[in-house]
Parts: structure tokens; sequence; C-alpha cells
């Protein structure tokens, strides 16, 4: 019971980041004064890497340290990140850094930003560690008769973390607002640490990675790229695509692991080649995901908060993003069980119906900028709205639509993409599973940002005027959006083509229809 609630209380960590990143850009924007697109930029950089990382992190597990040293490190991460991320605020060591405390650019000298930076890289680091080795280790150290005290300690654990997410928006100075999460991320690993002695032994000590591997299938397949196969050699594997790999699985001599591999290597890795297709089309998910936190929190900003006297926080919209994720994922499993879809049918349609989604989001999102943009006009606020407490006489919650619809998105993604993994990855690569649909999104969470680089080239072209300004009141956020509309239906017509090329496993097992619930808070 101790270990399970001293490893559990590392989930604040991840619970109070997961607020943080959710109003970093809003930080950025209001005290560092940075444009939306570069404010963004840099949220989205930070947050795709983040989630790229476990895949390269899963590798130095399996092939050095194991679950407890990536978990014990990388918590020890989390606390300096989110302690410097405290400390580059303005009103923290104004004296050391010789700057003024005050929450303006002039007041972040070179040591702010040197510590922000460094937080963030830190932060990416506790959030990669923790995606990777958590749910592993978590499950290493349960008993199956501690089921009715582990349902206590969960909840006493979170409780806590949920009511700071709430109470944290009305805490004024920024400082204090990314110094209490700082504080608990501590805390959490300080009594981690604590329990190192009663831990259980993580399983056997590390043996090394799929992923070498997959190496080591190319670099015997290289090594052999002159030599003629024999039509009557029985370590050819028999399948006939991707025959030039096949060469892997040739005796020569003198012959070591990098020079030859068995036929179940050189299958494994064909079939991690032929999942890259569809793992591309997956991307432009990632991509819509990543304006929740960014763009579609900036339109909130200068609207209107109040409901009757109570001015509402922004992260309001994060407890309704988080619940949409989770009943439309509930609904959608529902849906199929009541269909009778086949098991290894069940991803693919999830993944088009999570693409209509995000759709249906930017189509949403163009609209409601259209007329949020189209009030700053009517009302003449666009210079008032930059230097003054004034806000545009429009409801934010004309914003929860897109949210609503942008949580479905992730949910559903999440769900089918991880079930397409589970399914098609070979079965050596099982710890990697979660981990590829964590990368997945965040190539598209970077892409992001290329994906409007290109698109503000594209827009200044012939003399007009960038879509993308210093603020985003005089940006055309709309038409961004449309353009992600377009982009997103030419993805989804290549991958109803590339899914009706691709031939799909039956699932593992037949209980498909249960969706795991373990999501990570990394992504808002």
């Amino acid at each position: 019971m101790a270990s399970f609630v001293r490893i559990t209380v590392l989930l604040w960590a991840n619970m109070l980041t997961a607020w943080a990143l959710f109003v970093m850009t809003p930080y950025l924007i209001n005290v560092w004064k940075l444009n939306i697109t570069r404010a963004a930029a840099i949220v989205n950089v930070f947050s795709g890497v983040a989630t790229i990382m476990p895949i390269g992190m899963a590798f130095l597990v399996d092939a050095f340290m194991g679950d407890y040293w990536m978990l014990l490190l990388s918590s020890i991460a989390y606390s300096f990140g989110l302690s410097f991320l405290a400390m580059s605020t303005p009103h923290v060591l104004p004296d050391a850094a010789r700057n003024c405390d005050a929450n303006k650019p002039g007041c972040i000298g070179d040591a702010q930003k040197v510590l922000f930076y460094t937080a963030l890289a830190l932060i990416a680091i506790g959030i990669a560690g923790h995606i990777t080795s958590f749910e592993s280790f978590l499950k290493q150290q349960m008993e199956e008769n501690q089921k009715p005290r582990k349902v206590v300690a969960v909840v006493s654990v979170i409780i806590f973390p949920i009511v700071g997410c709430i109470a944290l928006p009305y805490i004024k100075p920024w400082s204090v607002r990314f110094g209490i999460p700082a504080i608990c991320t501590v805390v959490a690993t300080f009594l981690f640490t604590t329990g190192s002695r009663s831990y259980k032994p993580s399983g056997p000590q590390p043996q090394g990675s799929p992923l070498t591997t997959v190496c080591r299938v190319f670099v015997a397949s290289a090594s052999k790229m002159f030599r003629h196969q024999l039509q009557n050699d029985n370590q050819v594997p028999h399948p006939r695509s991707l025959r030039c790999l096949d060469k892997a699985a040739i005796t020569v001599h003198p012959q070591n692991r990098w020079t030859f591999c068995s036929l179940a290597e050189v299958e494994d890795t064909k079939k991690v080649i032929r999942m890259i297709p569809m793992w591309m089309t997956f991307i432009m998910c990632g991509v819509v995901i990543s304006i929740g936190n960014t763009y579609f929190l900036e339109q909130a900003n200068d609207m209107n908060r109040k409901v009757g006297n109570l001015k509402v926080p922004l992260p309001i919209f994060k407890c309704f993003y988080d619940l949409s994720k989770d009943k439309f994922l509930e609904l959608y499993v529902k849906v199929t069980e009541k269909l009778k879809i086949q098991g290894r049918h069940v991803p693919p349609f999830g993944i088009f119906v999570a693409m209509l989604f995000s759709i249906l989001c930017c189509i949403t999102a163009a609209g409601v900028e259209t007329r949020r943009l189209d009030m700053i006009r009517r009302h003449r606020l666009l210079d008032k709205l930059n230097d003054s407490n004034e806000k545009i006489p429009m409801s934010m919650f004309w914003l929860l639509p897109q949210f609503l619809l942008l949580g479905a998105v992730e949910g559903m993604s999440n769900f089918s993409i991880d079930q397409f993994f589970t399914n098609q990855a070979p079965a050596s690569m099982s710890r990697y599973l979660k981990l590829f649909r964590h990368g997945v999104i965040g190539a598209g969470t970077v892409g992001s940002v290329l994906s409007v680089y290109v698109v503000g080239k594209f827009s200044e072209r012939g003399g007009r005027t960038n879509w993308f300004q210093d603020t985003l009141n005089k940006s055309r956020l709309d038409n961004y959006y449309w353009t992600l509309t377009v982009l997103i239906c030419i993805n989804l017509f290549l991958y109803i083509l590339v899914a009706l090329l691709y031939t799909f496993k039956d699932p593992p097992n037949k209980d498909i229809g249960k969706a795991t619930k373990n999501e990570e808070p990394t992504q808002p």
C-alpha cells in the first residue's frame, strides 16, 4: 500500500505540468509580449518533442537503465524543470538578475531566459520519462489483493491536484502559479525516493531493444546487397514483399548478430515498415490537436469571461476538453459493439471518424473566429484590446463547441491509433505500442509549426498581408483554419487510399471494445 501511494503521487507532476503547459501560451504573450506565432511555436515544439522522446527513452530503458532509474531521473528532471520555470518569472530573483520585477519584457533578462528554456528542456525529459516508465513500473509493484486499497489511494492522491488545478487560475502572480506545481512535484519526487528500498525488483536486467533488431536487419541486408539468394535456401523468408530485406537471413561465415538475423526478426522488421504509410497519415491529427492550447486559448483571452458576476478562468476549457475526450470515446465503443464491427476494422474506422471530427472542428473554429473578428471591427476594438482591460462583447463560450470537437478528436485518435499499433505491430515491440501513438501526435504538434510558417509565407504572395500578425486580433486565423480543413480533407482521402491497400490483421484478443483510459495529461 505504501509503495503504491509513493509511486502514484508522481501523478501530481503529470497533472500539474499539464496545467502549466495549458496556460503557457497566455504567459508568453501577456508577460513576454511575444507574438502569437512565436509563442505557439515555442509551446508546440516543446510539447511535440516531449511526446516524441519516449521512443528513444524506451530504447534506453530496454538496453541500459530499467524502469526504476528512468522514473527516478525523469522525476528529478521534473522537479528541477518546474522549479526553474517558477524562478524564470520576473518577480523571482530580480536583484540577482539585476532586473525589475514587473510583468513586462524589459524585466526579463538573459538569466530568466536561460532558466526558462532550461526548464522547458527538463520538463520535456520529465514528461517523456513518465510516459515511458510510469505505467509499466506501477504494474510491476501492484499486487492482486491490493485492489480495494488502490482505489482509496488513487482517490486520495488525485483529489489534491484536481483542486489545485481549479484554484491555481485565480492566483495572479505567475511565480506562484508555477511555484505551487514545482513544490508539489518536489514533494512527490521525495516521497517516491523514500520507498526505493521497498520496491520490487523491476524484472530481469535490460536485455536490449527491438529497435536495435530493426537496425540489425537493415545492416545485415545491406552487407549482403550483392549476394545472390539461392532458390532452395530455407533460411530465406517466403513472403515476397520487401524482398530486399530477405538477405539478412542468409547464412554467411564468419557470422555475428550484425550479419545474420532470424526469419522472425526479418518479418518483424517488415511489419514495422509496412505500417509507415499508415503512420504518416495520422500526423494531421496531431497538427489539429496542437491548436487547442495555443490558438484556441488565445482566442478566448480577449473575450468576455463572465457568467453573471462570476469571472470564469480559461482552464475551464480543459475540463470540458477532457470530458469530451472520454465521453466521445465511450460512445464510439458502444456504437462499434452495437453495429458488431469486426475487431480488425475498429481502429481504422475510429481513425476515419477522428479525421471527420477534425474537419468539423476546423470548420467550427473558422466560423467562430470570423464572427469574433467581425465583432472587433464593428466595435472598433482593434487598437484598444492590446493596451486596456476592455473585452470583446462576445462570450468565450462561443469557443466551447470547437473545444468539445477537439477533445473528441484526441480521444478517438488516441484510442484508435493505440489499437492500430496493438493489432499490427510485432509482439516484440509491445512496450513501444503506446509510445508510437505519442510519437505520431508529437510529430503532428511539431509539424504544426512548419504548417503555420508555410501558410504564412504562401498568404503574403503577391504583396498581400501575412495572415499571421503580431497579435491574434490583427491576424486572419479563420483563413488558417479553412486551410487546415482543406489539408485534412486531402489527408483523409490519402488515408482511405492507404487503408484500402493495407492488409489489417485480427487483434491479438477479441476484447477490443474496452478502451484504455490510462491517458497521460501531456497534451491538453
